[in-house]
C-alpha cells in the first residue's frame, strides 16, 4: 500500500534524516514506529501523508506519490499530528466543515468513538484540556474511514483510562482494506497492539519485523540469576536482570517493547542481526 523508495529528506543538505530509505508497508496491519528523539520518526511520517518533500526518491500510495498531492491521494490518508490545532467548533460542527473531504467518513462511527473517548459532543473543542482535544481529533480521524492512518505521538496528553480505550479502539478498527501507523516515545503505549514493529534509527529502519517473528527469534525474561544463560541484552536492578536471549528452544514469551528499544539504540549489533536473520 505505502512504498517509500530510496527516500533521503533533510532540513538542509548538509544534514540528512534518512538516506535512501526503503520501507514497503501493507494493508490489514498496525505498525509502530520507533526511534530515538530527534531520529526523524515525525519527518518520516509526514512524507507518507505528503506533508513533507524528499530531496530524492519518492514515497507512494497505492502507486501515486504522496508528494503531489492529488484529491484521490489525499481522501485516502488521513495524518494525525503529535501537535493538533482544534478550531472554536464543537465536534458536530467540525464534522459539518470537514468531513466531507473523506469519501468513506462515517457520522454514526464518529459519534461512537467520541462516546468511548469521555468526549462532550457538545463542547467547544478549543476551550477543553489538550487531552479532551487529542481525543476529539482520535475520534474523528478513525471515522475517516481512510486506508492509511497515520497518527504521530497519539497517546500523549491522554489519561490512563483513555490510552487504554485508545487501544481498544484501534484493534476495532482495522481492516483488511486498511494501514495504520503508530509512532510513540512511549513504548509501552503500543504494547498488545501493534503487529509489526519498526525501529528507526541512524538514518535507517533497523527493524521491519511482525511481532509473531520476534519473539521466534527473541526470548524475553527477568532473572534472578542469568549464571549458566547467555544474554544477548540485559539490565540490571536490585530484583535481578532483565534480558533478552536467542531463542533457541522454540519458547514463546511476551515481547518486552521497552527492553528491545533499549537494546537497539544501544548499539547492539547482535539484536539487530538476530532479527533480520532468515
Amino acid at each position: 500500500m505505502v512504498e517509500i523508495k530510496n527516500l533521503s529528506f533533510g532540513y538542509n543538505r548538509q544534514a540528512l534524516l534518512f538516506k535512501d530509505l526503503n520501507l514497503a508497508l501493507q494493508q490489514g496491519h498496525i505498525y509502530g514506529l520507533l526511534g530515538k528523539n530527534g531520529a526523524g520518526k515525525s519527518t518520516l511520517l509526514k512524507n507518507m501523508a505528503g506533508l513533507a518533500y524528499p530531496q530524492k526518491g519518492s514515497c507512494l500510495l497505492k502507486g501515486l506519490s504522496v508528494s503531489g498531492r492529488p484529491v484521490s491521494v489525499l481522501e485516502q490518508i488521513y495524518f494525525l499530528a503529535e501537535d493538533i490545532y482544534v478550531p472554536s467548533f464543537t465536534p458536530a460542527q467540525y464534522v459539518a466543515n470537514t468531513a466531507g473531504f473523506y469519501p468513506k467518513f462515517s457520522k454514526s462511527d464518529f459519534y461512537i468513538y467520541l462516546k468511548a473517548l469521555d468526549v462532550d459532543e457538545n463542547a467547544v473543542m478549543d476551550k477543553q484540556s489538550f487531552g479532551q482535544q487529542k481525543k476529539a481529533m482520535i475520534a474523528f480521524g478513525l471515522a475517516t474511514n481512510t486506508g492509511l492512518l497515520v497518527m504521530d505521538e497519539p497517546t500523549n496528553g491522554l489519561d490512563i483510562p483513555s490510552k487504554v480505550q485508545f487501544r481498544k479502539l484501534i484493534a476495532s478498527v482495522l481492516t483488511d482494506e486498511r494501514c495504520i501507523v503508530i509512532s510513540t516515545h512511549q513504548v509501552r503505549d503500543l504494547d498488545s497492539l501493534i503487529d509489526t514493529l519498526l525501529v528507526l534509527h541512524e538514518k535507517e529502519i533497523v527493524v521491519n519485523l511482525p511481532m509473531d517473528e520476534v519473539v521466534e527469534k527473541l526470548t524475553f525474561g527477568f532473572y534472578a540469576d542469568t549464571e549458566g544463560l547467555k544474554p544477548v541484552y540485559e539490565e540490571k536492578d536490585m530484583r535481578g536482570t532483565n534480558a533478552i536471549l536467542q531463542n533457541t528452544s522454540g519458547r514463546f514469551s511476551k515481547v518486552d517493547l521497552e527492553l528491545l528499544f533499549n537494546a537497539i539504540i544501544s548499539g547492539n549489533k547482535k539484536i539487530v542481526e538476530l532479527l533480520k536473520a532468515s
